[in-house]
C-alpha cells in the first residue's frame, strides 16, 4: 500500500498528491464513520434483540408458572369436587338410612295406635257409658248411661227456668222467669247425640270422636225453642212503660173528631238484640246471668203535616147502588170534612201541648149500603133461629136491641164482622137493661143479659151460610138455648164473635125478632158449586157438680136453703160437614168446648137461737 502511494507521488504534482491525500482522508473518515455508525446500530440492534428475548422469556416463565399454579388449582378442584361427592353419597345413604327407620317407626307407631285405638274403640262401643269429655250444655255427661244423662240434663235445664231473669233500663226493672215464656230444650235428641259419639261412625270415625272427646273435650247444644209471640208481648208490655219511650206523632178518628197527637223523642227497644240476650242467658248454664240491660235504639219523633193530614182524611161521600146483570154492589162511602177551616185547625195544633181535638162533620150518601132492597141480595144462604121468654121484660128488650143492630148489614167479600163493634157498648144510656147473666159461675144480674142469644143465633146461621169463623168463645156454662158446641159468647170489652165473607158477593144479615122468636138469615148469591152445609155436635163427657155450704148469719143454726140448684157441666165437640149430591165433600172439627157445672149453693143457718 505504501508502495502505490510512492509511485504515485512520483508521477502527479504536489497539490494534486496534497489533494487526493485529502480526498483519500475524507472518505477513510467516512468510511470510519459508516463503520463506527453500522457498528452502533448492529450494537442498539443487538441490546434490543437480547431485550426482546430476555421479555420473550420472562412472558414464557411468567405463562409456564401460571400454568403451573392453575394445575395445582385444578387439582385442587378436582381433589375437593371428588371429597364433596364422596361426602355427598355418605349423606345420602345415611339420610336414606335415617329415612328408612324413621318411615319405618312412624308406620308401626301408626299401626300401634290403629290397633290400640280399635280396641279401646271396640271396648267403648260394648259400654252402656256416653265416652269421656262429652258435655250437654256445660253439664257433663261422661261414664253416664242414657237414661242417667236425660235425669241429670233435664233436672239442671229445669232448674235454670226458674232462675229469675231482671230486665232494666234505667228506674224501670222488670222480673221474668224463662218458664213463662214456653222455654223448652230437646233434651232426649241431644243426649241421643252425645251417646252415639263413638259409636255411630266407622272406625276411623269413632276413633277420631273419642280421642277428640277425651283431649279437648265435646260441647253439644241442646235444642232451644221457646213462644216467640210471647215474648215480642213481654217486650211490647215493656216498652208502654219506659219513662223515656219514643212516641210517634199520630191521629185518629174518634166520634167524629180528629185527635191529633205530637210526638215524642225517645227510646225503642231493640227486640232482636233483647232476644239474643234472653236466649243466650237461658242457654248457657255456666253464665249466671241474673241481670240484663235493656238495649233501646233512639229515634225522633216526626212532625204533623196538617195539609198532608186533610187530604187523607177528607173523603166525598158516595151512594151505594148494585148491578143485576151481572150482579154486582158496590156499598156507600160517607163522606168526612173538617167542621171547621184549615187555618182555625192550624192554630189548635200550633198551641196544642200534646194532643188537640179537630172536630169533624160526616157528609152522608143519599143512598146506602143497608138500604139497598132483598132484590141486591137473592138467594138464602143460610136461617137460623132460637126461642126466648117474653115474660123476662128486660132480657126480651136487649135481644130486641141487639137484633135491630145487626139487621141490615152488609159485609163485603173479604171484609170481618165484629159483633161487639157493630151492636156497641151495653150501657143503661143505649137503651140496654139489666138482666140474668153468667159470672164466677153463679146466675146474676148485669147490663145487657140476653145480647148472647142473638151473637149465638147469628153463629149458627153464618155456619150453615159456610162462611169462615174468625173469633168465637163458648160460654162458661151451657146455656140451652142452642144445642151444646153451638153458641158463641160475647162481652164488651172481652170475648167477641167475628167472621169474614169469605164469597165473591157481598152478603146481607137480616135479624127479626117476633113473638118470642130469634130469626137470623143471611143473604147473598149462590155459587154453581154450592155445598150442603149440616152442623154436627154432640157431647163427649160429663162433669158432675159440686155443692157448696155459704155460711148464712140470718138463718137460724140447723137450717139450710138452696140458693141454687146444681147441674152437670160436659165437654164437646162441633163438627162442619160439606155436603154435594147427597154426598160427604169434607167435615171439619169446629171447636172442643167445656162448660162447667152449675155448683149447687146452699145457705147453712149459723145464727143461734135463744131458749125460752
Amino acid at each position: 500500500m505504501s508502495t502505490k502511494k510512492k509511485t504515485k507521488q512520483e508521477t502527479l504534482p504536489k497539490e494534486d498528491v496534497t489533494e487526493e491525500l485529502k480526498k483519500e482522508d475524507s472518505n477513510i473518515q467516512e468510511q470510519e464513520e459508516v463503520t463506527l455508525e453500522n457498528q452502533e446500530n448492529e450494537k442498539k440492534q443487538k441490546t434490543k434483540m437480547k431485550v426482546a428475548v430476555t421479555a420473550q422469556v420472562d412472558v414464557e416463565e411468567k405463562v409456564e408458572k401460571e400454568a403451573k399454579q392453575n394445575k395445582v388449582k385444578l387439582e385442587e378442584i378436582v381433589n375437593e369436587k371428588e371429597i364433596e361427592k364422596v361426602s355427598n353419597v355418605e349423606k345420602v345413604k345415611k339420610s336414606h338410612k335415617t329415612s328408612l327407620i324413621l318411615t319405618v317407626t312412624f308406620f308401626t307407631i301408626i299401626l300401634l295406635f290403629l290397633l290400640l285405638s280399635t280396641i279401646f274403640a271396640f271396648i267403648v262401643s260394648k259400654q252402656s257409658t256416653i265416652v269421656h269429655g262429652v258435655s250437654i250444655n256445660h253439664i257433663d255427661v261422661s261414664g253416664l248411661t242414657k237414661e242417667q244423662a236425660l235425669e241429670k240434663v233435664s233436672n239442671a235445664l229445669a232448674e235454670k227456668l226458674t232462675q229469675p231473669i231482671t230486665l232494666k233500663h234505667n228506674e224501670y226493672e222488670l222480673t221474668v222467669f224463662p218458664e213463662q215464656f214456653g222455654v223448652s230444650f230437646a233434651v232426649e235428641e241431644s243426649v241421643n247425640i252425645a251417646y252415639d259419639k263413638g259409636r255411630s261412625g266407622n272406625i276411623f270415625q269413632n276413633n277420631y270422636d273419642i280421642l277428640a272427646s277425651l283431649l279437648f273435650g265435646s260441647q253439644i247444644n241442646a235444642g232451644f225453642s221457646y213462644a216467640q209471640d210471647t215474648l215480642d208481648s213481654l217486650m211490647s208490655e215493656m216498652e208502654i212503660n219506659l219513662s223515656d219511650r219514643f212516641i210517634e206523632s199520630s191521629y185518629y178518628v174518634e166520634n167524629n173528631n180528629l185527635i191529633l197527637s205530637k210526638g215524642k223523642d225517645g227510646v225503642i227497644i231493640n227486640r232482636d238484640k233483647l232476644k239474643t240476650n234472653i236466649i243466650f242467658a237461658i242457654n248457657n248454664l255456666n253464665c249466671n246471668i241474673d241481670t240484663i240491660t235493656i238495649p233501646t235504639i233512639f229515634q225522633k219523633a216526626s212532625t204533623l203535616d196538617l195539609n198532608k193530614i186533610y187530604q187523607e182524611v177528607y173523603r166525598a161521600p158516595q151512594d151505594a147502588y148494585y148491578t143485576t146483570n151481572p150482579y154486582a154492589l158496590y156499598p156507600h162511602v160517607d163522606g168526612v170534612d173538617f167542621a171547621i177551616s184549615l187555618e182555625e185547625a192550624s192554630n189548635l195544633l200550633t198551641n196544642a201541648q200534646q194532643e188537640c181535638s179537630i172536630p169533624l162533620k160526616v157528609l152522608s150518601p143519599a143512598v146506602t149500603t143497608n138500604q139497598i132492597g132483598k132484590e141486591a141480595f137473592p138467594d138464602l144462604l143460610g136461617s137460623y133461629s132460637t126461642t126466648f121468654s117474653t115474660a123476662n121484660v128486660s132480657r126480651s128488650t136487649n135481644i130486641r136491641l141487639a137484633s135491630n143492630k145487626i139487621n141490615g148489614i152488609v159485609i163485603m167479600p173479604g171484609e170481618t164482622f165484629s159483633y161487639n163493634q157493630t151492636v156497641g157498648q151495653r150501657t143503661a144510656a143505649a137503651g140496654f137493661k139489666s138482666a140474668a147473666v153468667y159470672a164466677g159461675g153463679e146466675v146474676t144480674t148485669g147490663i145487657g143479659g140476653g145480647i148472647c142469644q142473638v151473637s149465638s143465633t147469628l153463629y149458627n146461621a153464618v155456619l150453615l151460610a159456610n162462611l169462615e169463623i174468625v173469633e168465637r168463645q163458648n160460654h162458661g156454662f151451657n146455656t140451652g138455648y142452642v144445642p151444646v158446641g153451638r153458641d158463641a159468647t160475647v162481652s164488651w170489652g172481652g170475648p167477641d164473635f167475628k167472621f169474614k165473607n169469605t164469597r165473591n158477593y157481598p152478603i146481607r144479615v137480616v135479624s127479626t125478632v117476633s113473638g118470642g122468636r130469634i130469626i137470623t138469615e143471611i143473604f147473598g148469591l149462590k155459587m154453581e158449586n154450592e155445598y150442603e152445609v149440616e152442623i154436627q155436635s154432640y157431647v163427649t163427657q160429663y162433669i158432675k157438680y159440686k155443692t157448696i155450704e155459704k155460711k148464712d148469719a140470718t138463718l137460724e143454726k140447723g137450717k139450710t136453703k138452696v140458693i141454687q140448684s146444681g147441674s152437670n157441666g160436659c165437654k164437646s165437640v162441633a163438627y162442619r160437614i160439606l155436603k154435594q149430591n147427597g154426598e160427604v165433600v169434607s167435615k171439619t172439627l169446629l171447636s172442643q168446648d167445656t162448660y162447667n157445672p152449675h155448683n149447687e149453693i146452699i145457705s147453712v143457718g149459723t145464727k143461734e137461737v135463744k131458749k125460752k
